[in-house]
């Protein structure tokens, strides 16, 4: 059994042989994750060990102690809280093989090809379509959008439409798409914070070989659900320290800044703070439930550590608070609030909530109530699955997609 004392032998037996002073950065992480240090609750042979998930800090902590690289997680944020726990649920062994390290490593970026612009909030109408042909590949066509890091990507998780027969949560396929290959063109979608860190994504006629369809075909809903809980986990309930976050920069703005104090001001900042810490703690116990087994991950079923729909709640926490504190913010530093460094069009590799001024993180925190599912859709899954709410009326459960009028 791995326990905290094994990881520190293991993590200190990594830094002896491989010192990350002298060596290069994309090499050290290779031997991160071919020791098992990548993601330690991952199964052996995948960058982990079989341990339990809450264990991954003491081996963070010790390779920070040491000044060791990480594999910039801001960057990647997509393939690790996304992908990877997708692939490692529904992949095939050779699937697995080939995308986990890259992926961890930041040698491949990932994007998600989910959303659609005549699909709205309901995933579930999306209309791209993935075709067989006669030798053995899908040719998808459509379009998706606020696709993040579709610009720096190789890899994209995509779901398409392969069976228009049936009603619209079946008849759904989940494949792995080659950014690289014909037929796939990416174009900016500038922001209400002047950069286009969002895309949208053309797909005309993408030739996607079979070997990279994950799950059953038609069975692509199942496989999504997994994607969407992990991204709501990974949103709302990433760990920092406390008084870490946006909360942290608004307390420091509060210490700094005394001439500008109110007690109104106090009160709400009071308020958003235990808020705040409330739902880090929340975080923290969500983190700590997630424990899974490597037979569990195999068994095919819904294993034990997978995210649930509570993830959803963490979200909905994570975009109001973002919101509420971005606001208070920009009234606390009055005219300084409203200042903006750069409006020039660019395409980053990530969002900054914390090193960037005010006026931005108030305009990119408006994003978060619609990215990763939105708040509106999120209270329906919130009421049903969580609180056991009678579900709304739906027309449209058993019509085939086909024939729901649009």
């Amino acid at each position: 059994m791995t326990d905290a004392a094994d990881l520190r032998r293991r993590t200190a037996e990594l830094l002896a042989a491989h010192p990350p002073a002298t060596m290069g950065r994309l090499d050290f992480l290779r031997a991160r994750f071919d020791a098992g240090l990548a993601w330690v609750h991952f199964p052996k042979g995948l960058g982990g060990l079989d341990a339990p998930r809450a264990l991954q800090a003491v081996v963070d902590a010790e390779l920070e102690a040491a000044g060791a690289p990480d594999n910039d997680p801001g960057r990647i944020g997509i393939g690790l809280g996304m992908a990877a726990p997708t692939i490692l649920r529904f992949g095939t062994e050779e699937q697995k093989r080939r995308f986990l390290r890259p992926l961890w490593t930041g040698e491949e970026v990932w994007c998600q090809l989910f959303s659609e612009p005549g699909a709205g909030s309901d995933l579930a109408a999306l209309a791209t379509r993935a075709v067989p042909d006669s030798g053995g590949d899908w040719i998808v066509d459509g379009q998706k959008v606020w696709t993040s890091s579709a610009h720096l990507a190789r890899w994209a998780i995509l779901i398409a439409r392969t069976d228009p027969g049936v009603p619209k949560h079946r008849g759904i396929s989940y494949f792995v798409c080659d950014m690289t290959d014909p037929g796939v063109e990416v174009r900016p979608l500038r922001q209400i914070t002047g950069e286009a860190e969002f895309n949208e994504v053309f797909l005309t006629g993408v030739r996607i070989p079979d070997a990279h369809r994950l799950g059953p075909v038609g069975e692509g809903w199942k496989v999504a659900q997994t994607t969407l809980m992990n991204e709501r986990v990974a949103i709302g309930g990433a760990r920092i320290p406390r008084e870490g976050g946006m909360i942290g920069v608004a307390a420091a703005d509060w210490r700094a800044r005394p001439e500008l104090r109110t007690h109104d001001l106090h009160q709400r900042l009071l308020k958003l703070w235990v808020e705040a810490e409330a739902a880090r703690l929340t975080g923290e116990r969500l983190r700590q439930q997630l424990s899974p087994t490597l037979n569990s991950v195999r068994a095919g079923g819904a294993p034990k550590g997978q995210p649930g729909p509570e993830g959803s709640g963490m979200k909905l926490a994570f975009a109001r608070l973002a919101q509420e504190i971005s606001g208070w913010e920009v009234e606390f530093l009055a005219e300084d609030g409203l200042t903006y460094d750069d409006w020039t069009m660019r395409r980053p590799d990530g969002v900054d909530f914390t090193g960037r001024e005010a006026g931005y993180r108030y305009l990119r925190a408006k994003g978060n109530s619609i990215e990763g599912g939105t708040s509106e859709v999120l209270l329906n899954i919130v009421a049903e699955r969580v609180l056991g709410l009678p579900p709304e009326p739906r027309t449209d459960k058993d019509v085939a997609w086909k024939d729901l009028p649009r």
